[in-house]
């Protein structure tokens, strides 16, 4: 009976977890490493393990860090059943094929261009990720245990991160012994609309928790709100267009939900335009009203009476490549939503090609930028970026509300930590070392690891 980590070890990307019991080999994730040009080098290599010997992968989420790997899995050999929610199955199947287009649509890229290396290859086509697609099993549904084989049985807990998304329990039991690990995934901060809150299980005996905040508190909700109400009726009043990148699955639909709310309390103006500049956000949107079960029940009856609650007066959706294209015509009074939100690749990255250079534009970034990534970049203050390959000054008002992160913050992951009872032993993982190291502060460092990439621990 033990554990080793494959990603998401001193990383928030990448999360990929193996547990072996009883004979079986069971995956928790199998994410896409994101940020820094080494991290993504690491996404073609080998796993660390034999895919052709898991047996099976417990998902978490729909987000590509923790679903992005799973149709290379298969494409090497990975025959088993992935079990997540409802409504993890239907984002991660949105996820892992725009995954797929876009690499495929940087290959040709490459290939135009004379580039021919392996990093300039796609880790897999639309068609791998239908065949991971196919591979997907039995729905998890909240508190009822599933059993995966003999002597292994797994629960799917609220996370509160994204819709659907859970935090694992395993309960394994070998040669007379029974363990039961906690596997956070990514939680969600408490207290926010559309999602009910995380509500893990108490009395496990090993927690595997994301430390992502571990060493910072967030900004109240409230307080953020408004921050953001005031960045965009100020670049108003400069005459300027304001940028969100902005994460597809949650994020979009949250900003969407404070606009509609802003504009009905008369404190941003009803005929403001507001572009929604993503495919894969668009189609998240739809597929959030098909899953009430995971939304806040309040939400949930507001959707059941035909009440869209993210549809704005001038509300403006662009599916298509050329519509996007002519957003970069606009100069003033645009608020433009548009992925990916570390800025890494997607629509954005014209959209801030256009824009940051203008002192009456503005820039908000509602989310988590990992390091290396070009949000992080500017967060960190950077006075010329590089896209495209022109240098662009960055002269654009930049605002980080990092209030509306979908990532609990350290005081609510000390507050999720206590509700599990008083585990044993604690593994840290999905975290930046000093924020691991920091919270492991927080918490009582004896009980404390935090693993390396392949390590492995007896349980």
């Amino acid at each position: 009976m033990k554990i080793s980590f494959h990603g998401a070890a001193h990383e928030v990307t990448g999360s990929c977890h193996l547990v072996e019991c009883c004979g079986k080999r069971i995956l928790i994730d199998c994410g896409m490493f994101q940020g820094r040009a080494e991290l993504t080098d690491a996404n073609a290599a080998k796993f660390g393990f034999e895919p052709a010997q898991i047996d099976a992968v417990l998902l978490t989420h729909a987000h590509l860090d923790h679903c992005g790997r799973l149709p290379l899995l298969v494409k090497r050999g990975f025959k088993g059943e992935i079990i997540a929610t409802s409504a993890t199955r239907d984002l991660a199947r949105l996820v892992m094929l725009d995954a797929a287009h876009l690499q495929m649509e940087e290959e040709r890229h490459h290939h135009r261009h004379g580039q021919h290396g392996r990093a300039d290859e796609a880790l897999y086509d639309e068609m791998d990720a239908l065949d991971a697609v196919d591979r997907f099993g039995r729905n998890a549904s909240y508190r009822e245990p599933i059993e995966l084989f003999p002597g292994i049985t797994a629960t799917y807990h609220e996370a509160g991160h994204i819709l659907g998304s859970a935090s694992i329990e395993l309960s394994l039991s070998e040669h007379g012994k029974t363990r039961r690990v906690l596997f956070s995934g990514d939680l969600g901060p408490l207290g926010r609309p559309l999602l009910n809150d995380f509500d893990p299980p108490s009395g496990v005996d090993v927690v595997v928790m994301e430390t992502t905040y571990g060493d910072r508190t967030h900004r109240s909700l409230e307080a953020s709100v408004e921050e953001f109400t005031h960045a965009i009726t100020a670049t108003e009043r400069r005459g300027g267009n304001v940028i969100i990148p902005t994460f597809a699955l949650e994020r979009a639909q949250e900003i969407l939900w404070f606009l509609r709310e802003g504009m009905e309390a008369g404190k941003i103006r009803k005929s403001l335009k507001v572009f929604l500049d993503s495919p894969m956000a668009i189609s998240a949107t739809r597929i959030f009203a098909r899953h009430e079960e995971a939304l806040r029940p309040e939400l949930a009856k507001m959707i059941a009476h035909g009440r869209d609650p993210f549809q704005l007066p001038e509300l403006h959706m662009t599916r298509e490549t050329q519509e996007s294209m002519a957003l970069n015509e606009i100069r003033a009074g645009a608020v433009i939503m548009a992925g990916s939100g570390m800025c890494t690749g997607g629509r954005v990255r014209h959209h801030l090609r256009h824009n940051l250079a203008r002192r009456d534009a503005s820039v908000i970034f509602v989310g988590y930028a990992a390091e290396g990534t070009l949000a992080r970049i500017i967060i960190d203050g950077a006075k010329h970026v590089k896209l495209f390959g022109a240098e662009i000054p960055v002269q654009a008002q930049i605002h980080t509300i990092n209030g509306f992160s979908a990532h609990a913050d350290r005081d609510d992951l000390i507050e999720w930590l206590s509700r599990t009872g008083h585990p044993s032993k604690v593994f840290l993982v999905h975290g930046e070392t000093r924020a691991m190291e920091s919270f492991a502060k927080a918490i009582g460092p004896e009980r404390v690891e935090m693993p390396k990439a392949g390590q492995s621990f007896e349980l």
